[in-house]
């Protein structure tokens, strides 16, 4: 292996970071030098040490440095952050941090107030608008500037009757789909002793007063003297009651039921501006705000340059650049008045770079994971630009990267591996792009240098998912058919509708089934054979074997070490420090009380079997529901992985595609996917579509957003969206086999016969 090793001295050279002894989870006592004032990217097989080095190592020495310049009264408010298992990092500088993280669900945080352009844009209208008020009138966060009837959200919830009411049955047949009002409970009684309703008519055979009755009257209270007493009760039509319990503001549990029944559609008051009528009546240039939040950002920035106002410039010179900065990212055509809940993965992580462009500071290191996800290949020298202009200002760029233009593009190539796990954590090669082809241990230097051709036979219809009338977004009366059986890709720019296509799929089907990420509880407590249920079986054979309890084999149960509690560790809360781990001394780490380690099944304790790889459990355990899970787990390329690996430890491919393996026996479902090849190397790329391809072997149908060109060209069917983003988008411009889309010029038909070198 190339290792640049440094001595374990000081070092002088403070154009260059310099790592002495990295042990983080799987890193080897890797030694390395990095340039400063230079583009590196880091790459390397699915864990293989990646992540580890960068921000396990590189960003948490930087913070924790950092955090020893502030006072304990600061840092006690500062996320804790452990210093990592490393000799020595030097020549370090403060750290910028874009990472691959949601930026949140918060209905009022939207594209104008995360990148703060329409904190700016509220200043203007305080400042130029006509009749003139305060900054804080013009916020859908204060009381003084949201709209009264959806309180700055703007959207209100309208009940879905399709998803309340079946309309074939009668109230006796259940045609009450809430369980408030199903048949023999309390509130289908009170219909009942209304005498309102004819209780065997179908409900489809209601006149229009009768339907009114049942679902808008308002409370109206009734007499029953029948048993004796006098007994009052209210009736109410069930969507009055309904609207009255969402506007409850005690935060009751059955709102988020009820919630299910309803539908989100644009506020009737503000039209979707989130704003009041006094906020709405000021006016830019005869524009109000309601004209601006909804105009994509490129038409916004024109209308700003034609504001020229002494008192307004500024104000203008800021939303310029901070506009110019998201419009040079490919992401202009989103509007501010966006939720940031809406937005995909890479559009997120372009906003994200967007605010961080806004520095002006330099001597930074800017740590970034995998920039390049979301971009279409069209884009992705916006993002290599980008970088580079980063480090133009005398800045550092240390960027994990998988894909094959931004590894092309950077100045230096640091490739983790060789492999994953205990056969990673080394540097195989440190250099420039021309030496990683000479270097025969390196999968990324194969995997560069292969390039796909495109298959010349198609497969044969089996029939199709249809769905018609699609309205979402930029999307306006799309009809799709997605072949049954088939790996389909929907590809297209950023910002064309593939994810907006794909919410609506899913939000208005239950069948579909999305695999992502965010499908697993990542935590300490759960590992690789809890997960996959694989340890239920285990720990039933144990017990029989042995003759007691099944739980006394849980580390979460009975058999827990009642010093750690079961988690092999103690935490220790060093208040303003990070907290420090170490081993339980009781157990040792091994999780489990002394005697359930007396207990044996061919030779081994339960501590010696989650201390197995997955291929040696495979041929250790002879039980075929056992044999039958581990193989799954050999099959996703996760033979290496120790059944007793907590989930926290493994890499974005790994969680995935021990997510993915839960789903391979399973037959006949529709299965979508959100650009799977995130965080994936070109050699796990491989392994991830052969996953697909058992999973289609077992009759079922596979969905996935995609814009990695390796990937798209091994599918079986393509729809392209487009032809460009926003409201130049939303569109089906191809569908259809990959070996008649060349025929066409689609960004994506461009992109791809540019990388097989076929562009004219």
């Amino acid at each position: 292996m190339i290792n640049e090793n440094i001595e374990a001295k000081e070092v002088h050279d403070f154009n260059r970071i310099e790592i002495v002894g990295a042990k983080e989870n799987n890193l080897k006592n890797v030694s390395l030098a990095i340039d400063k004032h230079k583009f590196t990217v880091v790459t390397g097989v699915s864990g293989s040490g990646k992540s580890s080095l960068v921000f396990d190592c590189i960003y948490a020495m930087a913070q924790t440095s950092f955090y020893e310049t502030l006072s304990t009264y600061v840092v006690k408010n500062l996320p804790k952050i452990n210093k990592p298992a490393v000799e020595r990092i030097s020549n370090l500088s403060p750290c910028v941090l874009i990472e691959q993280k949601n930026l949140g669900t918060n209905p009022r945080s939207t594209v104008g107030t995360y990148t703060e352009i329409y904190t700016y844009l509220r200043l203007l209208y305080s400042r130029i608008g006509y009749p003139i008020y305060d900054s804080s009138y013009f916020s859908f966060n204060t009381s003084k500037g949201a709209c009264k009837n959806c309180g700055g959200l703007g959207v209100e919830l309208v009940i879905d009757l399709s998803k309340l009411i079946d309309f074939d049955l009668s109230l006796n047949e259940g045609a009450i789909k809430h369980r408030t009002w199903k048949v023999g409970s309390r509130y289908f009684n009170i219909q009942k002793s209304t005498a309102y309703f004819d209780m065997n008519k179908k409900l489809k055979n209601y006149t229009k007063e009768e339907l009114d009755l049942l679902l808008y009257k308002e409370p109206v209270t009734f007499m029953n003297q029948n048993e004796g007493f006098v007994q009052n009760w209210s009736y109410e039509g069930i969507v009055s009651r309904l609207i009255k319990r969402q506007s409850d503001s005690r935060g009751l549990q059955i709102n988020d039921y009820d919630r299910e029944f309803f539908k989100e559609e644009k506020c009737s008051c503000c039209d979707g501006s989130r704003l009041n009528e006094i906020a709405l009546s000021v006016k830019v240039h005869e524009k109000s705000l309601k004209d601006l939040l909804n105009l994509e950002i490129v038409d916004l920035y024109d209308f700003v340059l034609t504001i020229d106002d002494i008192a307004a410039r500024e104000i203008v010179s800021k939303m310029e650049k901070d506009m110019k900065n998201v419009i040079d990212l490919g992401i202009g055509y989103l509007a501010l008045n966006r939720s940031i809940g809406t937005l995909s993965k890479g559009e997120a992580q372009k906003i994200k770079l967007a605010k961080s462009m806004n520095h002006t500071l330099n001597e930074l290191i800017y740590i970034m994971d995998e920039p390049s996800v979301g971009f279409h290949s069209r884009d992705v020298n916006k993002i290599i630009k980008s970088i580079k202009n980063i480090v133009a200002n005398n800045n550092t760029a240390i960027v994990v990267e998988h894909n094959r233009e931004v590894i092309c593009s950077a100045d230096n190539i640091i490739d983790m591996g060789p492999e994953s796990g205990n056969k990673g954590g080394e540097v195989v090669y440190s250099g420039n792009l021309k030496g990683i082809y000479k270097n025969r241990n390196s999968f990324t230097s194969k995997y560069l240098e292969n390039k796909k051709e495109i298959k010349d036979e198609s497969k044969d219809m089996e029939g199709f998912y249809e769905v018609k009338g699609i309205h979402i977004n930029n999307i306006k009366d799309l009809d799709i058919k997605i072949p049954l059986h088939f790996l389909t890709c929907i590809t297209g720019v950023s910002g064309s509708g593939k994810s907006s296509l794909v919410r609506y799929l899913i939000k208005n089907d239950e069948k579909l089934i999305k695999i992502g990420k965010e499908n697993v509880g990542v935590n300490s407590r759960s590992n690789v054979v809890t997960y996959t249920k694989i340890f239920d079986r285990i720990r039933e054979i144990f017990a029989k074997e042995n003759h007691v309890s099944a739980s006394a084999f849980s580390f979460n149960s009975k058999g827990a070490c009642s010093n750690c509690g079961g988690s092999g560790i103690l935490k220790m809360d060093m208040h303003f420090l990070g907290d420090v781990k170490q081993v339980c001394e009781i157990c040792h780490g091994k999780r489990y009380k002394s005697d359930v380690l007396t207990y044996l099944y061919n030779g081994k304790n339960i501590n010696d079997i989650l201390e197995m790889t997955v291929e040696e459990a495979f041929h250790f355990f002879s039980d075929k529901d056992i044999k039958e899970r581990l193989e799954i787990l050999r099959n996703v390329g996760l033979e290496y992985l120790k059944l007793g690996q907590t989930l926290d430890t493994l890499s974005g491919g790994e969680v995935q595609r021990v997510n993915m393996s839960k789903y391979l026996i399973k037959k006949g479902n529709i299965y979508i996917f959100d650009e799977p090849t995130q965080g994936l190397h070109l050699r796990d790329i491989e392994v991830l579509k052969n996953v697909m391809r058992k999973m289609l072997d077992n009759g079922n149908t596979i969905v996935v957003i995609e814009h990695n060109l390796d990937f798209i060209i091994d599918s079986d069917y393509i729809i392209d969206m487009g032809p460009d983003a926003g409201k130049n988008g939303g569109k089906i411009v191809y569908e259809g086999f990959l070996k008649d889309m060349m025929n066409t010029n689609t960004y994506t038909s461009i992109a791809i016969k540019k990388y097989l070198n076929r562009q004219e």
